[in-house]
């Protein structure tokens, strides 16, 4: 468990990869876990660690007292990363392939051969008749999104238009508001449903960003399966 030394590159790559598929370091908004790994970093990753440099950024964008009120509690460095190495994830598969080739899926009795083969056979085809009636299902999430400008002079009417621009398959907008943060600046909270295997958290704040003129940082304030 661990990334291990993240001033060395082997670390590097660890959270590298870790962060592949990941906004922070634990759930889906900003934590004490963001903190804790963030302090351990010597500076930014280089830009061959893109996914890490991409979090380093985002965690960078808050000041100290806003990182103070980060949820969670901190703990040792070690208790964050990757919950098991290569290897042991390698003998969970090689378990499992044991248990595959321990179970049984048509029993044994004393019919011949033939006869075996023939209700192996008839089964097959009820379960693929049966498959291919079945409807897909289609997974969906609703994702809350808060984007905050550079200051109080950023027309926030204007960046929503930006975000809504983001538009791709799978993606659809819903309803904003403007929230107050601290000294006249107001950030924006937008919603919208994604489907899954289509869209993620990543491709969003990534497109997002590209307004740099206007948006500071984005965080995933909410994210619920439908």
């Amino acid at each position: 468990m661990g990334f291990g030394d993240l001033r060395s590159d082997s670390g590097l790559r660890a959270l590298n990869d870790y962060l592949k598929d990941k906004s922070y370091i634990d759930g889906f908004v900003p934590s004490q876990a963001d903190v804790v790994v963030f302090s351990a970093l010597a500076g930014p990753p280089d830009w061959e660690h893109v996914h890490a440099r991409r979090w380093y950024n985002q965690i960078a964008s808050y000041g100290d007292e806003e990182k103070k009120q980060f949820v969670g509690v901190k703990k040792d460095l070690a208790e964050y990363g990757p919950l098991k190495t290569e290897s042991a994830a390698a003998n969970d598969d090689d378990d499992d392939d044991d248990d595959d080739d321990d179970v049984d899926l048509f029993g044994d009795d004393d019919e011949d051969d033939e006869e075996r083969e023939r209700i192996k056979e008839e089964r097959r085809q009820k379960y693929a008749e049966k498959k291919s009636t079945k409807p897909a299902v289609t997974a969906k999430s609703n994702i809350i999104l808060d984007v905050k400008p550079w200051d109080d002079e950023t027309d926030m009417a204007e960046l929503e238009k930006k975000v809504r621009s983001v538009a791709t398959d799978g993606l659809l907008w819903g309803s904003s508001k403007l929230v107050p943060v601290a000294y006249g600046i107001k950030k924006l909270q937008i919603s919208c449903v994604v489907e899954d295997d289509k869209v993620g958290t990543d491709f969003l704040e990534d497109s997002i960003l590209e307004f740099d003129d206007f948006i500071q940082s984005v965080d995933i304030a909410a994210f619920n399966k439908i």
